[in-house]
């Protein structure tokens, strides 16, 4: 039997979101949340592997060489350096004969092929996963070891070992867009990551759901077994999420799945026994037939006959003397206790009936619930180690030249590219390192820490733009230039960025400067980082902050662009001439990039310039001479 090829089940993966069916994420969206940058600061978190390529794979397949490894490289880049995250990658191992079946069956069932003949695992179809992706997660795991990321396997799948993780305290949380970890025991899930926004992760606790919807995890666990899950695709016909939800919520969580098996098993009375069983405030059927006897009138609605309450009023109506009750309203109810057990009566029927209607849906379902899917989801060994050795996770320093090699052959960069793009991570660690050891005093062995440049704010996030100078004399450092695309607009204190979302997720670029005839390289670091590492530095770097806002104020000079910090748009350069009609038969054309010129042509023809500044071509005149952009980043990083 042929196997789905990687791309289809990618597609089957992204057009069906994986875990529990009937849209379980839009049930959980509002109870959803939203942090910034520092979210997962210092915090150990687990990251699936698998799903995360998936997730992306179809979105840039076409447009990247090897987009695995160029997604696993950046957005490692990013987890560790920008957002200071220590990520454990776990990798799934060999499926279940439940998965590999219910993912054989949603690939027919979405190419529109007749499955009733599919072999099952025991019969002989294949177990293991698609050849080309799983070469793909062992090259990624191949690129995550050289940048010294912990990567765990997991036995089966890789959610249960993330949620397992979590719940056993060794990650605080969990990277997965499959909402099975909440059944495998997750208390804090990260479904997307984004790294470019103001808040780039949106995550779900365990507890905001329990408080929220009353249900813990015995309770979702039935919920997926009643609307499908990853290893039962059909779950109940005819029961809907809606439907589980809220004959879960009148269970505890104790004796749900218990119910589910009675229920499964045919014994049904014992449930039927309860749903018949009413409140105290119901009255007997005697009872409520009496009252049901009682006439209303047809005036105004209440106990008693129309002839009596033209008489006089009755007890229900407040009316003056001599008049009768008041005509009732358009959707009146009575409000007499036999009108209020009635409706509870037909309520409680309404509900018995609901519920009737359910349990016969479950009984007939076949061979339900199967235990060995509670079973796996109630499971806690889905890794390699046992409770009380625990998992092997350590973090350590990337292999630079391997990290080159391995990149240079398989995505064809320049080592020089790639080495600046491990500047984040290498500055990162470095930092670290130099504030339990000050004796540290070079960045992968060539640059050291020079000063603080400025404060940047990046999506309402603090920076400070570090500069690092090379240690050893450069032959380019003289003539080594950096062209206007390249260098960044230079600021007296703050600089306030706010870029567009990167598709790839790449990692931030450190930047080339020229000052005085030598080359630094600026980094974006972390506020603390940099001040435990650097505390004099950093205490430098405010004061002369606060003196020259000082300065600034005593000498009432107005604000600049510069000096509130906010980064010019390409426009303030680069503005198109615009034509203005100022009086009948002249015409007033401003030109307002550096440089300004003002031209008025007269009814005559005649033309008068004004040069209010030096010409933007001289503005433009680059400083010294144009190397090829390759040659600087060799001159650095080589």
């Amino acid at each position: 039997m042929c196997k789905p090829s990687f791309y289809c089940q990618t597609h089957i993966c992204n057009s069906r979101v994986m875990g529990v069916g009937g849209k379980f994420w839009d049930l959980l969206k509002p109870y959803a949340r939203h942090e910034g940058f520092d979210f997962l600061r210092n915090k150990r978190v687990a990251v699936d592997l698998s799903f995360w390529l998936v997730q992306h794979e179809t979105a840039i397949k076409d447009r990247a060489r090897s987009p695995h490894l160029r997604l696993t490289f950046f957005r490692t880049i990013n987890l560790f350096s920008k957002f200071g995250a220590f990520p454990v990658f776990v990798v799934d191992g060999s499926p279940s004969p439940l998965k590999s079946e219910a993912r054989i069956a949603r690939f027919f069932r979405s190419s529109g092929i007749d499955s009733s003949s599919l072999p099952v695992a025991g019969d002989g179809a294949s177990v293991e996963r698609n050849s080309t992706f799983t070469k793909y997660i062992q090259e990624c795991v191949e690129l995550l070891e050289l940048l010294g990321m912990p990567v765990v396997k997991a036995k089966g799948e890789a959610e249960a070992l993330c949620a397992q993780l979590d719940a056993e305290g060794h990650v605080d949380a969990c990277i997965t867009s499959d909402s099975d970890a909440f059944l495998f025991g997750a208390k804090c899930v990260i479904k997307t990551f984004q790294s470019n926004t103001r808040e780039p992760f949106e995550y779900y606790y365990m507890s905001d759901i329990e408080a929220g919807l009353g249900l813990k995890r015995k309770h979702l666990i039935a919920i997926s077994l009643l609307v499908g899950n990853d290893y039962d695709l059909n779950g109940v016909q005819g029961v809907g999420l809606d439907t589980a939800l809220r004959f879960s919520q009148t269970f505890s969580e104790d004796e749900i799945l218990n119910r589910l098996r009675e229920i499964g098993n045919g014994d049904a009375s014992l449930l039927q026994g309860e749903i018949r069983s009413v409140d105290d405030s119901v009255p007997s059927p005697d009872e409520s037939s009496l009252k049901r006897k009682f006439s209303h009138c047809s005036f105004c609605g209440h106990p008693g006959s129309k002839r009596t309450h033209f008489k006089s009023s009755c007890e229900y109506c407040s009316t003056t003397m001599g008049e009768g009750c008041v005509k009732k309203s358009e959707g009146f109810k009575c409000s007499c206790s036999s009108c209020d057990m009635d409706r509870k009566e037909k309520e409680q029927k309404k509900q018995d009936n609901w519920r009737l209607k359910v349990l016969s849906k479950i009984a007939l379902e076949p061979n339900f619930p199967n235990d060995a899917i509670i079973e796996m989801y109630l499971g806690n060994s889905h890794g390699y180690f046992t409770e009380n050795d625990g998992p092997c996770i350590s973090w350590g320093s990337p292999k630079t030249e391997m990290v080159v090699d391995f990149l240079a052959y398989h995505q064809l960069w320049e080592p020089s590219y790639i080495r600046r793009r491990m500047l984040p991570m290498l500055s990162t660690i470095f930092l670290r390192e130099k504030a339990k050891d000050p004796v540290k005093s070079l960045l992968y062995g060539q640059y050291e820490f020079d000063s603080i440049d400025r404060l940047k704010i990046r999506y309402g996030h603090q920076f400070y733009v570090v500069k690092w100078k090379k240690s050893a004399p450069s032959l380019g450092c003289v003539s080594c230039t950096v062209p206007l695309e390249e260098s960044d607009v230079q600021q007296d204190d703050v600089m306030e960025v706010d870029e567009s979302i990167d598709p790839f997720d790449e990692s931030d670029v450190p930047t080339i400067d020229i000052n005085n005839g030598c080359c630094f390289l600026l980094t974006d670091e972390n506020t603390d980082l940099v001040h435990a590492a650097f505390p004099e530095e950093v205490d430098r770097f405010l004061q002369e902050k606060e003196l020259k806002e000082l300065k600034r104020r005593k000498t009432g000079k107005p604000e600049t662009a510069g000096s509130r910090g906010v980064q010019l748009n390409i426009t303030e350069f680069y503005r198109s001439a615009k034509v203005y009609e100022t009086e009948p038969g002249e015409i007033l054309t401003k030109k307002t990039e550096p440089g300004e010129i003002l031209t008025k042509k007269t009814e005559a023809g005649e033309i008068l310039s004004s040069q209010r500044a030096e010409t933007s071509k001289e503005k433009r005149k680059p400083s010294s001479s144009n190397l090829p952009k390759s040659v600087r980043r060799r001159l650095l990083f080589d």
